[in-house]
């Protein structure tokens, strides 16, 4: 069962992923998916991550279609791995120790 809007067919593959919910849990996936694995979504993605923002704005965010939410996250998550790709070079910042993201609240959706 395709969990994007047939326009995005080809990130299917990415959807299992990379369509998480919540921002701990991208955190959580770009720190433990090799970089190999980021830079393959990352080169997939790239090209066509103006039109998916583009395609999710066609809809009130309060109604999104199950497929164009997946969408959008599929979008939270590329902007969380491109960082790893286009700054630091790995899925961990730098001298940042122990980093993690402990949200008390979440932009929905």
């Amino acid at each position: 069962m395709p969990r994007l809007p047939e326009d995005f067919a080809e990130l299917e593959q990415f959807a299992d992923k990379w369509c998480l919910a919540t921002e701990p849990e991208r955190w959580e996936a770009r720190l433990s998916t090799p970089m190999p694995e980021i830079h393959a979504f990352y080169e997939a993605f790239t090209p066509r991550f103006e039109e998916a923002i583009d395609y999710c704005d066609k809809f009130p965010l309060d109604e999104l279609p199950e497929d164009v939410l997946n969408l959008l996250h599929l979008v939270y998550s590329m902007i969380m791995v491109s960082m790893a790709v286009e700054v630091f070079g790995t899925q961990k910042p730098a001298d940042s120790a122990d980093a993690v993201i402990d949200r008390v609240s979440a932009p929905v959706p």
